[in-house]
């Protein structure tokens, strides 16, 4: 499994941004999304994650409310809209996927559960 995240940049206190991240595996209806980010000197965090079946979504406090993630799985896309962005929001930002449907049930905001993770974007939010 391949993944493929873009849509970092440099922004404004205040604004948005939309990352994509581009899965390369068949059946990605089977499979679990979640971003997670990396700030400079800070551990790796839960930001989002939505469920294979794209019924569930869960979020960090942190960014509930202004970030939502969303799937079109017919482009095998996970996206993940930032609104109202903070400069603690800065980070690299990482998708990361693993077989939902059909497995045991796991955390959502744990990385270790993931299987897979691709390479980051980066998020620059200036004050």
């Amino acid at each position: 499994v391949q993944l493929q995240a873009c849509g970092g940049g440099l922004v404004q206190a205040g604004g948005s941004l939309r990352l994509s991240c581009a899965a390369s595996q068949r059946t990605f209806s089977n499979y679990d999304m979640g971003w997670f980010r990396q700030a400079p000197g800070k551990e790796r965090e839960f930001v989002a994650a939505i469920k294979w079946s794209g019924s569930s979504t869960y979020y960090a406090d942190s960014v509930k409310g202004r970030f939502t993630i969303s799937r079109d799985n017919a482009k095998n896309t996970v996206y993940l809209q930032m609104n109202s962005l903070k400069p603690e929001d800065t980070a690299v930002y990482y998708c990361t996927t693993r077989r939902g449907r059909f497995s045991p049930s796991r955390s959502y905001t744990s990385i270790t559960d993931y299987d897979y993770r691709g390479q980051g974007t980066l998020v620059t939010v200036s004050s």
